[in-house]
Formats: structure tokens, sequence, C-alpha cells
């Protein structure tokens, strides 16, 4: 069989398109849920996440990008789309004149609280309950083992670019 260098071998793309296959079928899955049951996109929720799990409900815009991993930009477009909906709200932060925080108005509190049992619920049977206990215990492992390989990787290209 012919071996090209820099290719991934046959195990490795078949297991490389699973990962692929699997979080783009479970995104799917779970956009679709929240838009249908309540007229929430994914990004909506995932916004939501984190500030309902924040003291008040609040957090500084730029802290809310980073819990979501993204971009000012994507980050602030998604706050606006939002602040039209009242989901949320966006306030200057006081101790920043540059920043904002954002919150969680009584609407959107009321959205995620009605979101979350369906979409856990979901989470469970599409990503928990396929799996042994000893497969979610190997999963962990697994993943864990990836996230510290993907951070020392990004943190290892920081300290290049900062050179």
């Amino acid at each position: 069989m012919w071996k090209r260098s820099g290719w991934l071998t046959k195990r490795e793309a078949r297991i490389w398109q699973s990962y692929r296959d699997v979080r783009r079928e479970l995104q799917g899955a779970f956009h679709s849920q929240l838009s249908r049951e309540q007229g929430l996109s994914a990004a909506d929720y995932a916004v939501m996440v984190p500030l309902s799990e924040a003291p008040g409900g609040q957090l500084r815009t730029k802290d809310l990008g980073v819990a979501l991993g993204w971009d000012r930009s994507r980050t602030s477009h998604q706050v606006t789309r939002m602040v039209k909906r009242g989901l949320v709200v966006r306030e200057f932060y006081e101790g920043d004149a540059r920043g904002s925080v954002v919150g969680l108005t009584a609407a959107g509190t009321a959205a995620i609280e009605k979101a979350a049992p369906n979409h856990v619920a979901l989470v469970r049977q599409l990503f928990f309950d396929p799996l042994s206990d000893d497969e979610l215990d190997a999963l962990g492992a697994a993943l864990d083992r990836l996230l510290a390989a993907i951070r020392q990787h990004t943190a290892e290209q920081d300290t290049g670019r900062h050179m």
C-alpha cells in the first residue's frame, strides 16, 4: 500500500471522520431541538449558559467571549442580536469605560430555565446513554488528554507570536 508522509492512515481517517460526523450531528440535533421547542439558536443557548451560571447573571463581555471560546466580534454580534430580542442587556462596565457587561433579562432567564431540562435530556439521550460506564470513563480521560495537548499547542503558538 502506498503511504504518503503527512497523510492520515485509514484508521486515523475513519476515526477523524467519525468525530467530525458526531460533532456535526450532535450540533444539528441540539440546534433543531432548541429552535423547534424554544425559538432559540444554539448560539443563544451557548451565551445564556455562562450568564445563568455567573453571579447575578452577568459577565463582562470579554469574559463571556472567553467562556464561549469566541472572538470579540462574534460575541458582540450575538449579544446585539439577543439584546434586540430582549434576552440579554448590555451595559457599560463601571470599572472600564471601554468594556461592557452582559446580563440575562427576566425573559432570558425564563427562556433558559424552560429550555434547559429538554436540552439536558437530549444530551443524555444522544451522548451519555449509548455508552457504558467504562466507555464514559475512557472517553472522559481521552478528552482530557486531547484538551491538554490542544492547550499546550496553543500556549506554545502564543509564546512564539510574542517573541
